[in-house]
């Protein structure tokens, strides 16, 4: 593994993991840890405009690289893993139209910004694909990726709320060439949704990026794994790089941080232990 490879030109960090409260507070968070690329969430650019319409132009005249984006759908909540089982991604009836609606934003936005990868909560996938329901996403999905590959964009799955193999046997029958997986080994930890590195080899054909993220696993079934600091949770990272070596992946690296009030200090010690790691496995 090559350290600048990995480190300079592929490591990136997701904008939503700052709450920064504008553009403006975005730029300078993004200054604090020392990561010059970005995966942008473009809900704040679509629903708040007046605080998030020039982070684009912001980000790129202080020289940093919008390598990727990210939408949420709506109504989604996040409080328990039954709650996101009910409201995630596009599977509830509900809230299909105003999502769609939504995902029409997201794609016209995303190619106004001449970007190429768009990743997102598909919401639970069900593992019986004889199932009403598979059969009702598998529409849904089929829908949303003609239309941003119509965009020139490809639409890539978040994993953990699924096994790898049912995200693997969907995408198979959902037979788009736009699609892909933003891999993320916390997720199928903190969702419990099997090993991290068994599942990202399972995946290996579809990863358009992965996210760096680490965390511990419930204790008890029906509620939240720990997030925690890369490299203190459950990720065995020198197996997850040796993977991605052995499968010659090349794509963009996005810490992600999603709890605590420290995640500047969090990220760029993240940022830190891979340069770490790096060095190790190329010593």
């Amino acid at each position: 593994m090559n350290p600048n490879n990995m480190i300079s030109n592929r490591l990136a960090i997701c904008s939503w993991s700052l709450l920064a409260k504008s553009s403006r507070d975005l730029v300078e968070q993004v200054g604090r840890t020392g990561i010059k690329r970005v995966q942008l969430a473009l809900n704040p650019l679509i629903y708040k405009p007046e605080f998030w319409y020039d982070a684009p132009e912001r980000l790129e005249n202080q020289g940093y690289e919008i390598v990727s984006a990210m939408f949420g759908t709506v109504g989604e909540d996040y409080t328990s893993p039954d709650t996101i089982r009910q409201t995630g991604g596009v599977v509830p009836d509900e809230t299909w139209d105003e999502n769609w609606k939504h995902t029409k934003a997201v794609a016209t936005l995303a190619k106004k910004l001449n970007l190429k990868n768009v990743t997102f909560h598909a919401g639970f996938i069900p593992e019986n694909m004889n199932a009403p329901a598979f059969e009702k996403l598998l529409c849904r999905i089929r829908r949303i990726a003609d239309l941003f590959g119509d965009n020139g964009l490809t639409l890539g799955f978040e994993t953990g709320q699924e096994t790898a193999e049912t995200l693997n046997n969907f995408l198979s029958k959902l037979d788009r060439e736009n699609i892909g997986v933003n891999f993320d080994p916390a997720n199928m930890i903190l969702y419990n949704k099997g090993d991290p590195i068994k599942a990202l080899s399972t995946l290996r054909h579809w990863l358009c990026q992965c996210h760096i993220k680490d965390a511990i696993a419930a204790d008890q079934p029906g509620v939240w794994g720990r997030e925690v600091p890369v490299g203190q949770g459950e990720v065995n990272w020198c197996a997850f790089f040796r993977v991605l070596d052995q499968i010659g992946f090349k794509g963009y690296l996005a810490i992600e941080r999603e709890h605590r009030e420290t995640r500047v200090k969090d990220i760029k010690a993240a940022r830190a232990y891979l340069e770490n790691l790096s060095e190790k496995n190329n010593g």
